[in-house]
């Protein structure tokens, strides 16, 4: 199951570096107080929890954690929205994370509403994963954890039930969707890789797609040289690197990464702190960079180190970047050990873009809420905070993110779009399972993972899409049958997705809704000015020496 950070809260590691606030080595002071200030302080924080233990009455007894955790997160709150303290749980998934993996079963998970219930199902399992090997499939609906029933609780909630020390064991209670009888299994948690880069494929013959979108950890650039070196034998010319939806993750990784496409002494980023360690500037040391036409997407969710590399390719004209504005973070954090299994990230630098420019939003003006939904400021809307010029002489602006060169919106479902999703998943559960009469060759196999779907994979003819609408007519009361016919397109789009999701899992679902994407279809449209702007960046590279 995968379980990776709040995305709302994007982060840049400093250097990779993991710093420890008591004993062990290495060590780092925090803030430049003194050891007699600092114990000042903890003494007041000790005796207000005492205070609040003994006398107050207003509600549930305060417990010594969550006030030491309520105070902490104030405190370092106040310091700008990037800077977080992380209790135990929180602190071993950010370094779980950082090593391309979480503690688990494997599974993908989501809720849906089924006959006027809200119930978590699984979607799919990693091939070789705890999920995997218990023989869970598309559909099975969870019922209990350890003798808990959590029908009608979120699935978030539900993910971390299952979650767990590594080795230890759970009992968990489903209802088969091939059989729709009961079953208590008993899972051991285990490793569950997470690679940064989940896909990467031919999207069109010479045109390679990576996306890059599970944030940057120590495997990341490893993984790229790996996808890159395999589309490259299967004869891609050119490449689309979706970074949307990456929220940040580890500097040098980043670099890494802008590095494998920027040639030798190329900038890549300057990164300016408070002391002379967080002082730093990258440049490319690749003598034998890939010179493709690239294309990079970005959306608001592209954040803080997938940031560093958008605009590295911007101000290099290497690439010509897609899609929407990024979210805004030009702030890295350390990664501070501190006592009984928790810890903090705390900004400690800037970073800059290589033609100068910061791309941090500003976050004094506007609550911590508005800030992390994308809004900016009233006061700055229009304002151009810092101009600069990219290697061919075109305008690019700091302080707001970085703004696409050709900007795309998504596409984005509608209220009665998301109406139809659980009446699709409820029917796809059913027709996958034969038990929707006359189409038995929709009847899915054990899971084929990584198959590369093509048009041919599950197609969603008339007579199904007829059967569905049947369906839902008579499973749900009030379904708006007008409605959904007027939305045909996106039924089966949907009804494809969940099909080839049962038969084939999530990564292959992917690319259903991928041929679908029109950011994606204007990055396969711009390849050619993309090598245009490359070739030109090349020249009056050249002309400056």
């Amino acid at each position: 199951m995968k379980a990776p950070l709040n995305r709302s809260d994007p982060f840049t590691i400093s250097n990779g570096s993991t710093f420890s606030a008591s004993g062990g080595s290495p060590t780092r002071s925090v803030g430049g107080g003194s050891m007699e200030r600092s114990e000042q302080i903890a003494s007041e924080i000790r005796e207000a929890q005492t205070l609040l233990q003994q006398h107050y009455i207003g509600g549930p007894k305060a417990r010594l954690p969550e006030l030491t955790k309520n105070a902490l997160d104030g405190m370092v709150r106040a310091l700008d929205p990037h800077s977080n303290f992380h209790d135990a749980s929180e602190w071993k998934d950010l370094l779980e994370e950082q090593q391309s993996g979480y503690t688990g079963i494997g599974a993908t998970i989501a809720n849906f509403r089924i006959a006027g219930r809200v119930d978590t199902y699984i979607l799919s399992t990693f091939p070789g994963s705890p999920a995997a090997r218990a023989n869970l499939r598309y559909g099975d609906r969870i019922v209990a954890i350890n003798g808990e029933r959590v029908s009608g609780i979120d699935s978030d909630i539900v993910r971390d039930k299952i979650r767990g020390a590594h080795g230890s064991a759970f009992r968990l209670t489903v209802e088969k969707a091939a059989t729709l009888s009961l079953q208590t299994i008993d899972i051991r948690r285990g490793r569950v890789p997470q690679p940064s880069i989940p896909d990467a494929y031919l999207l069109r013959p010479g045109i390679g797609y990576i996306e890059l979108s599970d944030g940057f950890t120590y495997t990341t650039a490893d993984e790229l040289d790996a996808a890159v070196a395999k589309l490259k034998r299967a004869g891609m010319e050119s490449l689309i690197l979706d970074l949307r939806g990456n929220g940040g993750g580890i500097v040098d990784q980043a670099v890494k990464v802008a590095e494998r496409f920027l040639p030798a002494g190329t900038l890549i980023l300057t990164q300016r702190g408070r002391s002379q360690a967080d002082n730093r500037v990258w440049t490319s040391s690749n003598l034998v960079p890939e010179h493709m036409p690239l294309v990079v997407i970005v959306d608001e969710n592209t954040a803080s180190a997938s940031e560093i590399v958008a605009g590295a390719f911007q101000d290099d004209d290497r690439a010509l970047i897609v899609g929407e504005k990024t979210f805004g973070k030009g702030l890295v954090q350390s990664v501070i050990d501190l006592p009984a299994k928790t810890g903090l990230t705390l900004t400690t630098a800037r970073y800059l873009t290589p033609s100068g420019r910061s791309i941090q939003r500003d976050y004094t003006q506007i609550a911590r809420y508005d800030y992390f939904n994308h809004k900016t400021p009233s006061a700055a809307v229009g304002k151009a905070y810092f101009e600069a010029r990219t290697v061919t002489d075109r305008r690019v602006f700091g302080g707001d993110g970085i703004q696409p060169d050709e900007e795309v919106k998504p596409k984005v479902m509608t209220d009665p779009e998301i109406a139809l999703l659980d009446p699709i998943f409820a029917f796809s559960r059913e027709l996958v399972n034969g038990r929707i009469l006359g189409h038995a060759e929709y009847r899915s196999l054990p899971v084929q993972s990584g198959h590369r779907i093509s048009s041919d994979d599950l197609p969603v003819s008339d007579s199904l899409l007829a059967s569905f609408y049947e369906f839902a007519e008579r499973r749900n009361k009030g379904f708006d049958t007008s409605s959904a016919r007027s939305s045909a397109h996106f039924v089966r789009l949907q009804l494809r997705y969940q099909m080839i999701m049962a038969f084939y899992g999530s990564i292959s679902a992917g690319h259903v809704l991928i041929e679908d994407d029109p950011q994606v279809a204007k990055a396969l449209e711009v390849i050619p000015n993309a090598a245009r702007l490359a070739h030109a960046a090349g020249i009056a590279r050249k002309s400056r020496k």
